[in-house]
């Protein structure tokens, strides 16, 4: 049976008489990890911020483990851990001093706790190393274990992998996937980098302009409906277009020598037989799987990411 971590019911945030979140409503569920985009100023950080309680809410609330920020806010901020960017830690203090201090303040975290959180984001061997001279993979890791040391409901990370080469990127995406599986805990990623996201995420929220425009799937999200990105060199292309439209009902975007369009897979040998019978000259034929990008873009119909 699937156990929400967090709802968001009918969630409103007004500054004067202006809107800036409309009325949010969605569940996140414990194990999952779920994706939270959109473009600059659509309202991710305000909506994050309430979610931790750092802005109120106008309308609406927000429940963590059925648990009202607005009516029990030390309760439900019990069930929230979360890292906004980099991590500050004490750098002249080891990685297990650091986890001790902060451990400290709040009761019920033994020794057998930290020790688990330790080996769950694989820093059992620089424990003992100060950590400013730790990389900024393993501060990013060490941030996480300090936030999941009190077995929170729900995990919030705003830009894990920022600044991290690639392959601290991929370091930080599997210590994320593995905690979700192994702390039962939700996962909440606002992120610019659309293509860890698809690789993180069970699910992802489009948000744009204060709404939430789209709550999908990523396996639905990037491979919906079978459907393929086709890029045709051809010529003409005007002709092409036409011929497209009128038999297979087809929308493509053209370019100096190409035609690009959406289809599924299936469809493909139906439209080049198409052409050739139309007498167009065919050079080349890519297909590729329409990812989450091109998903994106769609739904918000501009090129800027925030």
């Amino acid at each position: 049976m699937t156990e929400v971590a967090m709802e968001l019911v009918n969630s409103t945030k007004s500054i004067g008489k202006k809107k800036i979140i409309k009325g949010l409503t969605f569940t996140i569920n414990r194990g999952e990890v779920f994706g939270f985009i959109g473009p600059n100023g659509a309202g991710k950080t305000t909506t994050i911020r309430m979610m931790v309680g750092l802005m109120n809410q106008t309308d609406g609330d927000i429940k963590i483990s059925g648990k009202s920020i607005k009516s029990d806010f030390k309760g439900a901020i019990r069930e929230v851990g979360a890292i906004v960017e980099n991590p500050e830690m004490y750098p002249f203090m080891t990685g297990k001093q650091n986890l001790a201090h902060f451990a400290r303040m709040i009761p019920g975290i033994d020794k057998e706790r930290i020790s688990e959180i330790v080996q769950l984001v694989g820093l059992e061997k620089v424990m003992n190393e100060k950590v400013g001279k730790y990389s900024l993979g393993m501060r990013q890791r060490l941030g996480i274990a300090q936030a999941l040391l009190h077995k929170p409901s729900i995990l919030i990370l705003d830009e894990p992998t920022n600044g991290l080469d690639p392959a601290g990127i991929r370091e930080i995406r599997q210590y994320i996937r593995n905690l979700a599986t192994k702390e039962n805990v939700a996962v909440i990623i606002s992120s610019h980098l659309l293509s860890e996201i698809e690789l993180m995420c069970d699910r992802i929220g489009i948000i744009k302009n204060g709404e939430l425009i789209a709550i999908q799937n990523v396996n639905e999200t990037t491979d919906q409906a079978n459907l393929k990105q086709v890029e045709l060199e051809i010529t003409p292309i005007d002709k092409a277009a036409a011929i497209l439209k009128e038999k297979h009902n087809l929308e493509t975007i053209q370019t100096d020598s190409s035609l690009s369009l959406q289809c599924e897979k299936e469809k493909v040998p139906e439209i080049i037989q198409t052409l050739v019978a139309h007498n167009i000259a065919i050079y080349q034929v890519s297909v590729s799987k329409t990812t989450l990008e091109d998903k994106f873009f769609d739904l918000i119909g501009e090129n800027t990411i925030g």
